[in-house]
């Protein structure tokens, strides 16, 4: 049996754990299978009641209704004679006090405690003006009591101790520690005020009507009206509360759900299998793209329900943006379309927004075919509102046959979701730090030439700098006439010899007369040759460029040979056989179309500064020469170049360096030119 990869491994746990968020957050179903919305038209046949339906306020009017019974709501109270009961019993058993303090102390607890004492709670709602009267339930009979003449607990100590300021006793009644025990006993009948706040309650979540069995509810073409609405709800309210929907059918919508969140998934995996398995194989890629797909569906969970309609606010036309930034375009519209299948569900009118998302998105999708300035994304967003506006308006004329219906608020949202698609750029810039990923807006950044590494290049290494611009030039064209990533390309072959700045004489588009290597033995020259890729990776580490970009360094000469020296040494050594790892480059080989692309235009390019014959017939011999023998090396026998990209790229190196090296007019000699009249010799 065949052992699954630690790759395979990760990625399958991956798909695993999104089909599972998937699932976990898609609406749970229900028997009834309608979908409608307030104010718009009903889409199905004539519904008549199977039943007799109480029909019930909407929750926002339940919720607004109690909301007003609390602003109002007084609490009911009650007399806690045990609270009194034990301050007297202090008292009396207070023998230290003679009886007529005693009995005197008796009288002012006695007049306290008929004023009512109250928590500093009730006192500061007293104050607040938010309770004019007490509440009392007397004989299941409520009764009323002015608010003055309470005291707080603080207020009945004061009283009782201004009686006897000036009594020799005061200092004995002190001790009593009266403040402490001096309880309210007018307090909170917590179930009474329950019972009472729930029987005010009761009549507004109680039916205020019934729809009879048999009696017509609503038919195709109907505006479903606010009252409409409620009685729809109360229908489906209904239904749930019957038992209708039992648990085998439970168990039957959760595997659809599965099933069709599954096929989504399976569907994507055999889309990169087909054009991309090296990316199926990236678990970082992957990782990146299921998360976007995960987190945008549970943001349309999310608004869908704190909002009506609220999932049209989702800028769904920014996963193909970010996608084609990281990917391409067919990846990113792809993927799109497979977001927009999965979010459909989540939609009222399925048709309506899938409609209007895949014509919002392809036309992003157009607009933005190679992102490079943020003016991009606005004339993107604003061709997505356009694309809304315009769908939405098909969907009424041909479902309604008018244009009545529109609703401004869904064309407000429509521009609120064009707004947040303008911002795709933060999003790029997260996604590049969180997974590692390499933007086409860096690649273009690192395509200025004005960037610390290439000026210092530009200094140091001229000659290197112009052979890494032409290369560039040249890679980038046969990039664009084979599909491949052309910002890419541009980008790699800008930076693919920056190592050849720690020893710029060395190379010969660097020299000027003097060759350094004409005192070095062969291995030593090769070991400087060969040693600019490990340069170059040291270089590009320190000034933190993407591992894209260290690829290109890494690949572009892959496991071939330092040639010339390898063949000097064989010249010098006759007979003798010469270790090739001492002339070989660390490779690896090509591993993308782009790196071959690479490894192809840096041979072309340097071999064609050689030819002193720049005919139409010269250069397609040599392009030929290179390519082919690169080939037969099996110098890229692990990128995917096919044969026809390859006789895509010898047709393109070939116009191009035909035009590089064009024959120019020769201009007739000028005139002297002849002093004018008068002029001083």
């Amino acid at each position: 049996m065949k052992k699954i990869s630690r790759n395979t491994a990760y990625l399958i746990v991956i798909f695993t754990l999104a089909a599972l968020l998937l699932v976990y957050f898609m609406p749970a179903d229900s028997r009834h299978k309608y979908s409608y919305e307030l104010n718009r038209p009903w889409s199905y046949d004539l519904l008549t009641a199977p039943f007799d339906i109480p029909v019930y306020r909407d929750s926002a009017t339940v919720n607004q209704l109690i909301d007003s019974i609390d602003r109002t709501f007084v609490p009911i109270f009650k007399t806690d004679d045990a609270a009194q009961a034990r301050v007297t019993a202090l008292v009396r058993e207070n023998t230290a006090l003679p009886e007529a303090t005693r009995r005197r102390l008796l009288r002012a607890v006695n007049d306290v405690y008929m004023g009512g004492v109250i928590n500093s709670s009730t006192a500061d709602i007293i104050a607040d003006g938010n309770l004019q009267e007490l509440k009392f339930n007397v004989d299941n009979v409520n009764v009323t009591r002015p608010t003055e003449g309470l005291m707080t607990q603080r207020d009945a100590y004061v009283y009782i101790d201004s009686v006897f300021r000036n009594s020799p006793d005061r200092a004995a009644i002190q001790k009593m520690n009266l403040a402490n025990v001096l309880n309210p006993n007018v307090v909170e009948d917590e179930r009474a005020s329950r019972q009472y706040r729930e029987n005010l309650i009761q009549p507004i979540v109680a039916a205020v009507g019934v729809v009879q069995q048999g009696e017509r509810i609503i038919d195709r073409g109907d505006r479903v009206s606010p009252q409409l609405f409620q009685v729809l709800k109360s229908y489906e309210a209904t239904i749930d509360k019957m038992g209708n929907f039992d648990r085998s059918r439970q168990i039957y919508s959760l595997l659809g759900k599965v099933l069709f969140v599954s096929s989504l998934l399976v569907m994507l995996v055999l889309y990169f299998n087909f054009y991309y398995p090296d990316t199926l194989r990236s678990v970082k890629r992957m990782t990146a793209l299921m998360v976007l797909m995960v987190a945008f569906f549970i943001f349309g969970v999310a608004m869908q329900k704190t909002i009506a309609q609220g999932l049209y606010i989702v800028p769904f036309a920014i996963i193909p943006v970010v996608v084609q930034v990281f990917f391409d375009s067919r990846t990113a519209f792809f993927t799109f379309v497979a977001e927009v299948l999965l979010c459909g569900v989540l939609s009222s009118f399925q048709l309506e927004f899938i409609f209007i998302e895949l014509l919002g998105g392809t036309v992003v999708v157009f607009s933005l075919k190679e992102l490079s300035k943020r003016s991009q994304l606005l004339r993107s967003a604003l061709f997505a509102f356009i694309s809304y506006v315009v769908g939405y308006a098909a969907v009424e004329w041909m479902t309604t046959g008018s244009l009545v219906s529109l609703s401004g608020r869904l064309i407000g949202y429509f521009a609120i979701n064009a707004v947040l698609i303008s911002f795709a750029y933060i999003l790029i810039f997260i996604y590049e730090k969180l997974f590692g990923l390499t933007s086409v807006v860096t690649l273009v950044e690192l395509s200025d030439i004005n960037t610390p590494l290439l000026r210092e290049l530009s200094r140091e290494c001229p000659g290197t700098f112009q052979h890494s611009m032409a290369v560039s030039n040249l890679a980038s064209e046969a990039a664009h006439r084979i599909g491949a990533n052309v910002q890419l390309v541009r980008a790699g072959a800008l930076y693919h010899d920056i190592g050849k700045i720690d020893n710029p004489a060395f190379y010969t588009e660097n020299q000027y007369g003097i060759n350094p290597h004409d005192a070095l033995s062969p291995e030593q020259s090769a070991r400087i040759i060969v040693g600019h890729v490990r340069d170059g990776v040291r270089r590009a580490d320190k000034a933190k460029l993407p591992g894209v970009i260290k690829d290109f360094i890494l690949q572009h000469h892959g496991k071939g040979l330092a040639k010339y020296f390898y063949a000097k040494e064989q010249q010098l050594h006759p007979g003798e056989e010469v270790d090739k790892a001492a002339y070989s480059y660390p490779g690896p080989n090509p591993q993308s179309r782009e790196a071959s692309l690479l490894m192809m235009a840096d041979a072309v390019e340097a071999a064609s500064r050689a030819l002193s014959d720049h005919s139409e017939k010269a250069i397609a011999e040599l392009v030929d020469r290179i390519i082919d023998n690169q080939v037969a090396q099996g110098l890229h026998s692990e990128s995917p170049l096919s044969f026809r990209d390859i006789s895509q790229i010898k047709d393109t190196f070939i116009k191009r360096l035909r035009s590089m090296y064009h024959g120019r007019v020769s201009y007739p000699p000028e005139a002297p030119v002849k002093p004018a009249v008068g002029a001083s010799k």
